[in-house]
C-alpha cells in the first residue's frame, strides 16, 4: 500500500515493485556511483550534489583563482528581454565518449558546449524560441544527458542531450556535435503545445506555462514538468501535468496530472481529498522545480506545487492530494507507486520547492535508501524510498482552521519529530526589529495590525503575516548531502510577507498585470473564479530592511543520522543592499543551492552580495570568498579535467532580487 501520512486516510493505489537481486541491493546501498565528472544537474541522478573530488580542500581552498570566464552573449541579441532573462544554469560535464564537453544552456534555450579547461566554445545549438509565445520570465536551469546503450557505438545520437524550451518544446540533440536527433519528434523536437491541448481538454491553453528545469531520464524515458505562471490567478489555471516521452522517438509515453481529474472512482477521489466538481475545475499542482531518479527501481520522484489558486482553497475542499507532495512514479508507466503530502490543502503557496534527494541515511545505525525532502516551511522529511513511509516519524499536529469565509482548512498538518525546523516560524508584534527606533516602531505597528501567530496561521481579510514567506524557508536551491559525514547542507530564507485577501467588490482591482510576476507588489489583483483578490508586500521597514531580526538568510547543516542541526550560520552580507555602508553578516536575499565535496567543503553562491563562498562542512566557517561580476544566483558544480579540479558557477543576477544587474557570466575557479 502506498503510504498516506494522514492517520485515518488510507491509500487506494497499489504499489508494485520489480524484483531486485541481492547483488544490486549491495550496489544501491553503496550510494550512486560518481566518477570525476558532473553528468547530472544534481551531480548524480538522485541529486545528492556531492563530489568525491578532494584536490581542492580546506587546506588550499584559499588559493583558488579564476581559471576562465565565458559569456553567452544572448542578452545583447535580445536587449528588450534583458530584465527578464535569468542565467541560473548549472552546467554538466559529459564523459569522453560523449565528447567530454562542459554543456550549459542560456535563458533563451541555446545549448552550448565548452572546453572544460579553457571555457572556449566548441559548438552551440539555437532552437530559436518564439518569444511571442513566452511570458516575460526566461530561464533554463540545465540540460539532461542520456546514453542509449542499444544504439550502435559511434552512431549519431547514441549520446543525447535533452532540454525543454520556454515556448514548450522538448529538444533532443547529439551530445557530441550539438546537431538535432532526426528520429526524435520532428527534426529533433517535440512540440508539447499540441499535446497539452489534446490531453487536457478541460485546461487546454498552455499560455502561462513554460519549461525551465531540466528534464530527467529514467531507463530511456524522458520526463518533464512545467512552470505554471497562472496558478496564482485562476481556479482554472493550466493543468500541472507531468509528461514522459520515449527517449529515442519522442513519442508520448504517459502523462500524470497531480490533480487526479482522470480518477473515476468517487471513493478514490474522496480518499485523495477531492470532489468531482473541484477536480474538474482546478489547475496547477505542477512540478516547476527539479526531479530526481532511481533507475534501478525505475522510479522518478516529483516535488509538486499547490493546486490553483494560491491563498484561497474554497473552490477545492479537501486535502488536495497529490498537490504539495513527493510523488514516486513508475518510470515506464507513470503509475503512482507512493506519495507523501507535506501540506494538506495549501493556502500559503508553500509548494514543494526542490528535488527530492535520494541518499542512504543511517537510521538506528543501519543505512536505509531514503528520500529527503526540503520544504518552504523549513521542515525536513526523511522517507523510505520504496514505500514513502517516514523513516523519521511524522506527527499530525492541530493547526488553526478559522480562515476566510468560504474556506475549508485542514485541522492538522504533518511535522517531522526531528530535525527541528531549520527556520524561525510564526511571528508576533514583539518580534519586530529595526536599525532605528523609528523602524522598529513602524514594523511593530504593522505587525500588530495584521493577523499573526504560529506557522499555518490562516489567510485573513484584515491582512496576515506569513513567516517564513512564500520564498521559504528552503527553495529551489535545495540541499547537498555528504554521505561520509551524513551531513545535509541547505540555504534558507527568513523574511516575512504581509498579505491580505479582499472581497472583489470592495476595492478597485488591478485586472490585468504581468502573469509571470504574480500579484503586483502592494496592489490588489483578482483571483479569478473566487470571491477574492490578493494584495502582498515583503515585510520591510521604512528604511527597506526586513522587519525581523537578522540573519535573513542562513546556511544550515543537518546531521540526518541524529536528526539534529550541526551548525547554522548567516549566509551573505547586506553590502550594497541597505543604507548601512558596512558589510554586516546579516544574510541577504538568496536564490541558488550548495554542493559538497570530499575535500570537506561546501560551495555556494546564491547571495545578492555578489560572492561565491566555500564553507568548512564540519564547522560552518567561511574559508574562501570571491567577488563575482554580478550576483551568482545559481547552483555551482565541480569536476576534474586533465588532472585539475574546477568549480564553476553562473553569475547572471536575478530578475526579482537585483533586476538592474542581469548579466551572462560563467566562471570557473581552480588552484593555480
Amino acid at each position: 500500500m502506498g503510504y498516506q501520512n494522514r492517520p485515518n486516510v488510507g491509500t487506494i493505489a497499489r504499489m508494485t515493485r520489480s524484483p531486485i537481486t541481492a547483488a544490486l541491493l549491495v550496489l544501491l546501498a553503496a550510494g550512486p556511483a560518481m566518477g570525476d565528472g558532473w553528468a547530472y544537474y544534481g551531480g548524480d541522478p538522485g541529486a545528492g550534489r556531492f563530489s568525491p573530488l578532494q584536490q581542492i580542500d580546506r587546506g588550499n581552498v584559499g588559493e583558488l583563482r579564476e581559471a576562465w570566464q565565458w559569456r553567452h552573449g544572448d542578452l545583447d541579441r535580445h536587449p528588450d528581454r534583458r530584465g527578464f532573462a535569468g542565467f541560473q544554469a548549472t552546467p554538466i560535464l559529459l564523459p569522453d565518449a560523449a565528447g567530454g564537453h562542459l554543456v550549459v544552456c542560456t535563458p533563451f534555450n541555446r545549448i552550448v558546449a565548452l572546453d572544460p579547461a579553457t571555457g572556449r566554445e566548441r559548438w552551440s545549438y539555437d532552437p530559436k524560441v518564439t518569444l511571442s509565445k513566452i511570458p516575460t520570465r526566461l530561464k533554463c536551469l540545465g540540460v539532461a544527458y542520456w546514453h542509449d546503450s542499444q544504439a550502435t557505438a559511434g552512431s549519431h545520437c547514441a549520446h543525447r542531450l535533452y532540454s525543454g524550451t520556454t515556448d514548450r518544446r522538448l529538444l533532443a540533440i547529439d551530445a557530441g556535435d550539438g546537431q538535432p536527433c532526426a528520429g526524435f519528434g520532428t527534426n529533433g523536437a517535440v512540440d508539447v503545445n499540441g499535446i497539452i491541448q489534446a490531453t487536457t481538454p478541460s485546461h487546454p491553453d498552455p499560455w502561462g506555462t513554460l519549461f525551465s528545469a531540466p528534464p530527467v531520464v529514467v531507463n530511456g524515458v524522458v520526463v518533464i514538468g512545467n512552470i505554471n505562471n497562472m496558478k496564482n490567478q485562476f481556479v482554472e489555471a493550466p493543468s500541472g501535468a507531468v509528461r514522459a516521452f520515449d527517449g529515442r522517438s519522442g513519442a508520448l509515453r504517459w502523462s500524470f496530472d497531480p490533480v487526479p481529474r482522470n480518477e473515476q472512482d468517487p471513493q478514490r477521489l474522496a480518499a485523495l481529498g477531492w470532489t468531482r466538481e473541484s477536480v474538474d475545475r482546478t489547475g496547477g499542482a505542477n512540478v516547476w522545480s527539479l526531479m530526481s531518479v532511481d533507475e534501478a527501481r525505475d522510479l522518478v520522484f516529483l516535488p509538486t506545487a499547490s493546486a490553483a489558486p494560491n491563498f484561497f482553497g474554497g473552490t477545492r475542499p479537501g486535502d488536495n492530494r497529490y498537490a504539495n507532495s513527493v510523488v514516486a512514479l513508475r518510470g515506464a508507466t507513470g503509475e503512482v507507486v507512493w506519495h507523501f503530502q507535506t501540506i494538506h490543502h495549501d493556502v500559503w503557496d508553500w509548494d514543494v520547492p526542490t528535488h527530492p534527494i535520494l541518499v542512504d541515511v543511517p537510521i538506528d545505525g543501519t543505512p536505509k535508501p531514503a528520500v529527503v525532502q526540503l520544504t518552504k516551511q523549513g521542515l525536513v522529511f526523511v522517507l523510505d524510498r520504496e514505500t514513502g513511509v517516514p523513516l523519521i516519524p511524522v506527527e499530525e499536529r492541530p493547526v488553526p482552521t478559522d480562515g476566510v469565509p468560504g474556506e475549508q482548512l485542514s485541522p492538522t498538518q504533518p511535522f517531522p519529530v526531528r530535525p527541528p525546523s531549520l527556520v524561525r516560524s510564526g511571528i508576533t508584534p514583539d518580534d519586530a526589529w529595526g536599525v532605528t527606533p523609528w523602524d522598529r516602531n513602524s514594523c511593530k505597528k504593522w505587525i500588530a495590525s495584521a493577523r499573526t501567530g504560529p506557522i499555518y496561521t490562516p489567510p485573513s481579510t484584515d491582512g496576515w503575516i506569513m513567516y517564513p514567506g512564500t520564498a521559504g524557508g528552503m527553495n529551489w536551491g535545495g540541499g547537498a548531502y555528504d554521505p561520509r559525514r551524513n551531513i545535509l547542507v541547505t540555504s534558507t530564507s527568513q523574511v516575512g510577507m504581509w498579505l491580505r485577501l479582499f472581497k472583489n467588490d470592495d476595492v478597485a482591482l488591478e485586472k490585468d498585470f504581468d502573469a509571470s510576476a504574480g500579484a503586483p507588489q502592494g496592489r490588489p489583483a483578482v483571483i479569478r473564479g473566487t470571491p477574492y483578490a490578493l494584495e502582498q508586500k515583503i515585510l520591510m521597514s521604512p528604511s527597506f530592511m526586513p522587519c525581523t531580526a537578522p540573519p535573513w538568510s542562513t546556511l544550515v547543516a543537518v546531521d540526518l543520522a541524529k536528526g539534529t542541526i550541526a551548525w547554522n550560520v548567516p549566509l551573505g552580507t547586506i553590502e550594497g543592499l541597505s543604507p548601512l555602508p558596512i558589510p554586516l553578516e546579516w544574510g541577504s536575499p538568496t536564490a541558488g543551492g550548495a554542493i559538497a565535496t570530499a575535500g570537506g567543503l561546501v560551495f555556494i553562491g546564491a547571495t545578492a552580495d555578489r560572492r561565491i563562498r566555500a564553507f568548512d562542512i564540519d564547522t560552518g566557517k567561511v574559508v574562501w570568498s570571491q567577488r563575482t561580476p554580478v550576483a551568482s544566483h545559481a547552483t555551482p558544480m565541480t569536476y576534474e579535467y586533465r588532472g585539475k579540479q574546477y568549480v564553476v558557477i553562473a553569475s547572471g543576477g536575478h530578475m526579482f532580487i537585483n533586476a538592474a544587474d542581469i548579466n551572462d557570466y560563467l566562471i570557473a575557479y581552480a588552484l593555480p
